[in-house]
Order: C-alpha cells, then structure tokens, then sequence
C-alpha cells in the first residue's frame, strides 16, 4: 500500500510542499543574483503596494464577480444529475449522457479558439443567427460587459455533464424501495426526488460546496489568458493573470509573489469559515 501511495505523495511534497519555500521571497527585495537567502527583507512592503495601488479594487471587483458569478451555477450540475436519474436506461440516456461530458475533453486552448471563432462579429455563428432575425453584429469579445458571461457560461457548458457525475455516483446509493413506498404513499415523481434523492447527495454538495469555496479566488488562469485582450481588460483582468504579467513579463518576482500570497490566504480563509458554518448547520464538513 505504501509502494502505491508513494507517487501521489511524491507529487505533493515536489509540487506543493517543496516550493513553499520559496514563498518567502513575499516578503524580501528578491534578486536573482542575491539569491533568496541573500535578499534583504522588506517585511509586508509588497502587499502594502499592492493595496495602495490604482489597479487593485479593479482586480477584486473583476474577481470576486466571476467567481460570485461561478458560484451562482452551483445547483446546476445538481439538477442534471437528478433529470439524468430520472432517465430509463437506454439508448437515449446514453446518448444525452455522453453528448453532455464530451466537452469536458475538450482542451482548454481549442475551447477557447471555439469561443473566439463562435463570436466572430464578421464569421460567427452566433452573429450570423442574430443578422438572419435582423439584428446587428455584437463584438462579443471586445466589449467588457460581455466578458463575464461569456467566461463563465462556456466554462459551465463545458464542465456541466462531468460535474454531474459525482452526484450521480451518489445517487446510485439510494434505496429503491425508499422510491417503491413513496409510490405506494402516493408521492409522485417531484415529491420523491425533493424528500428522497436530494436528502441523500445533501452530504456530498455540502462536500462540494466547501471545496468550491476553498478556490473561490481560483478562477483557472489560461482560459481567462487566452479569452483576454486589450479592448476587454476592464472587465477581463484579475488577480491571476496580473501576478502572471507582473511576474513573469515585468520580472517583478517579490511583488507578484506577494499578490499571489494574498489571494491564496483568502482562499484558506474562506475554505476554514465555510467548513465550520456547515459543520455547525449541517454536521457534514471535510474535517
């Protein structure tokens, strides 16, 4: 058994553990050629900066928005995965089922290259449909007030049917003689999934929720990188895809650590305060 989990822990301490080492340099005047050890500390400077600066509430807004946004599709998943259960066995199941999870297979950079030749103002199938019933080409991806919707509808489409999946997997556990005398009592088919399938996977989207809350300011950098542009970035950039700027174009390597520090507290934060609400409301947590 050890021998089996020694690559999923070797993974951990190699990519996780291991770099938080480096995590120091936060809160130092980093130079490459000081080396980390060798750099002077400056304490909470960058963080400071950061705080202080024009782009910062921007960057919050455009981020606490997309994942509000995110967040507010949660129930979805849950709902296909109560008409999929609902569905007899057969041709038709299957077919819907695997037309719903095949875009989960679909790499992020041809998904966004879909998006982008979708909404095409002169090309576009999307623009197209709307000039056939006589409106006027939209550029979608150059005006912000689309961005969030665009990002965040697309991402929901593509992982709609595989998010569904662990709901599913739950709901396999259900007695089907729990159905059998709700049916005899004369409960019909809405009464038994709302006071029998849904009180049975309650646990696990309490599970999921919590995790969802954990990532809540991870809102998943290279498709947001590759949908972004200049025309949009108002309402496009977020912290993430500042730190990768910052950090990796400006070489600003003490700074963008620290702005990346400050979103994963959050994150931790988050991730502690709604483990212990459900905890309390529900008796169902991850620890």
């Amino acid at each position: 058994m050890y021998v089996f989990m020694l690559p999923a822990v070797s993974y951990y301490l190699v990519f996780h553990y291991f770099p938080m080492y480096g995590l120091q340099i936060a809160f130092k005047d980093y130079k490459v050629t000081e080396g980390i050890w060798g750099s002077s500390w400056v304490g909470f400077a960058h963080i400071e900066r950061f705080f202080n600066s024009y782009y910062f509430w921007d960057l919050l807004r455009n981020t606490l928005l997309i994942n509000v946004y995110q967040l507010l599709l949660f129930p979805v998943s849950i709902i296909v995965a109560l008409s999929f259960n609902e569905l007899k066995d057969g041709l038709y199941k299957r077919l819907v089922q695997t037309i719903t999870y095949a875009p989960h297979f679909i790499s992020v950079v041809v998904m966004s290259g879909m998006i982008i030749a979708f909404l095409n103002p002169s090309t576009g199938i999307v623009n197209t449909v709307i000039q056939a019933f006589g409106g006027k080409p939209i550029a979608f991806m150059t005006e912000p007030g689309w961005f969030k919707s665009i990002f965040v509808l697309s991402g929901e489409w593509q992982q709609l049917g595989w998010g569904a999946i662990i709901y599913l997997a739950a709901l396999s556990g259900v007695d089907p003689q729990l159905h059998e005398a709700a049916k005899v009592d004369g409960a019909n088919r809405l009464r038994r999934i709302w006071h029998i399938n849904l009180p049975h996977i309650a646990p696990t989207i309490t599970i999921l929720l919590i995790l969802n809350f954990g990532s809540f300011m991870a809102i998943g950098f290279e498709k947001i990188y590759l949908l972004q542009n200049d025309l949009n970035l108002t309402s496009s950039d977020v912290i993430q895809t500042y730190v990768y700027r910052s950090g990796l174009l400006n070489a600003q390597y003490s700074f963008s650590a620290a702005v990346g520090f400050f979103n994963s507290i959050i994150n931790f934060v988050l991730l502690i305060v709604f483990n212990r609400i459900a905890k309390k409301t529900t008796e169902t947590s991850l620890w």
